[in-house]
C-alpha cells in the first residue's frame, strides 16, 4: 500500500522534527526548512526549502514534493516566529514578521497544496497556533494575532472543504520545551509553569502525538476544532 504524503512547514524547529520522526512510520514525510537545510536526516523524510514569506519557493517545495512523493494528502502549517516587541514602543517589523510568516504564510501554502486534497476528495489541514492565541502576553502582539488568526483560518476551512471530504483543525501548544524558549527567562518560565495545572513543561514528541492522531482515519469525524496542549494552562479560554 502506498503511504499518503504529508508535508510539514517549518519542520527544522523542535516541534517540526518531532513531528516527521512520529510521522515517518506511517506517511511519507517532507519536512520544509526556509533557509538552510538541517544537518539531520529522519528517517528517510524529504528535506524541501519552503520559504513560506515567498510564492515562488512555495510553488516549487510543492512541485518538488509533488514529483518525488505523490500528491499531498496532509498539511501541517508549523512553519512560525516569535515577536517580543512591545507596539507602544512604536516598532511594529517584528509583529509585522509574525503576521507575515505565521499567518500569512500558513494562508499561502495551504492555498497551493489544497488542490490535491480536493482532487482526491480526502485530506488533512492543521494549524499550528497557540494558547497566546486565547491568552495573549505583553510583547507578543503580533504573535497572538497571527495564532488566533490561524484558528479562524482553520474554521472557515472547515467549513469550505468538508463536503469534499478534507478536515481543518489547529492545535493550540502551551509552553513546549523547544529552542524557541532560549528567548524567556527563568522568571517568566517559572510564572508560566505555576499557572499550569501539570506543573511541567510540555514535550515536542506530546505535540507530535496530537498531530499524529489528527492525520489519522481515527480524527476523520473532527474538523473546525481548537485542540489545547499545554497541560491545562488556560483552559476555558
Amino acid at each position: 500500500m502506498t503511504l499518503p504524503v504529508v508535508l510539514v512547514t517549518g519542520g527544522s524547529g523542535g516541534i517540526g522534527r518531532a513531528i516527521g520522526q512520529r510521522l515517518s512510520t506511517d506517511y511519507r514525510v517532507a519536512l520544509g526548512y526556509s533557509s538552510h537545510r538541517p544537518d539531520v536526516d529522519i528517517d528517510g523524510a524529504l528535506w524541501v526549502r519552503c520559504d513560506v514569506t515567498s510564492d515562488d519557493s512555495i510553488d516549487q517545495a510543492v512541485d518538488n514534493v509533488r514529483e518525488r512523493l505523490g500528491p499531498i494528502y496532509g498539511l501541517v502549517n508549523n512553519a512560525g516566529v516569535t515577536d517580543a516587541s512591545l507596539l507602544a514602543a512604536g516598532d511594529r517589523t517584528g509583529a509585522e514578521q509574525a503576521i507575515d510568516i505565521n499567518l500569512r504564510g500558513a494562508l499561502r501554502v495551504t492555498q497551493r497544496c489544497i488542490g490535491d486534497m480536493i482532487t482526491e476528495r480526502s485530506g488533512r489541514l492543521l494549524f499550528m497556533s497557540s494558547i497566546m492565541a486565547a491568552w495573549g502576553s505583553p510583547g507578543q502582539v503580533g504573535y497572538s494575532a497571527s495564532k488566533s488568526g490561524l484558528i479562524g483560518l482553520a474554521r472557515s476551512l472547515a467549513w469550505e472543504l468538508g463536503r469534499r471530504g478534507i478536515t481543518s483543525n489547529a492545535v493550540l501548544p502551551g509552553l513546549i520545551q523547544t529552542e524557541m524558549l532560549s528567548d524567556v527567562s527563568d522568571k517568566r518560565l517559572a510564572a508560566v509553569v505555576n499557572q499550569t495545572p501539570l506543573r511541567r513543561i510540555g514535550r515536542a514528541d506530546e505535540v507530535a502525538a496530537l498531530v499524529h492522531f489528527l492525520l489519522s482515519n481515527d480524527a476523520a469525524f473532527i474538523t473546525g476544532a481548537s485542540i489545547p496542549i499545554g497541560g491545562g494552562i488556560g483552559m476555558g479560554l
